[in-house]
């Protein structure tokens, strides 16, 4: 019997230092037989920021080994599902079955309380799309 295939989910915000490394975080560790996650920034900053690190810890997830990346550097270049923040604006179109904004205010600058409710809030929302309900929102 052969494997059911995973979706593709490109998790995307400007940097990609906070949420949409917290969102492959939670997808890779909540989902890994359903979801094949990714994330890239419009203008990747080139690291994750402590901040994201931290709260992501605090649940037992560590995020610290994924790297800040841009569009170019993704191994694949096709997915089921392309995941905003609230970035569309300066996000560039990649082709998707499924485009999906979930306005994520970014918690950069905002102290550790704005990181763990970001955390929370795309905690939500993954384990919505992981579930196939569509997560918008």
């Amino acid at each position: 019997m052969a494997a059911e295939k995973k979706n593709r989910v490109l998790f995307v915000c400007v940097e990609n230092s906070c949420r949409s490394q917290m969102a492959e975080g939670f997808a890779r560790h909540l989902f890994a037989d359903k979801i094949e996650p990714y994330s890239a920034g419009s203008k990747p900053s080139g690291k994750i920021n402590p901040d994201a690190i931290k709260v992501m810890g605090e649940i037992g997830i560590d995020i610290s080994s994924q790297g800040s990346k841009g569009f170019a550097e993704l191994p694949v270049k096709e997915f089921d599902y392309v995941v905003t923040m609230g970035c569309q604006d300066v996000c560039p179109y990649f082709p998707a079955k499924e485009h999906i904004d979930w306005q994520i205010e970014d918690p950069k600058g905002k102290g550790i309380e704005a990181f763990r409710r970001v955390r929370d809030k795309i905690g939500e929302k993954v384990q919505e799309l992981g579930r196939g309900t569509g997560a918008e929102g």
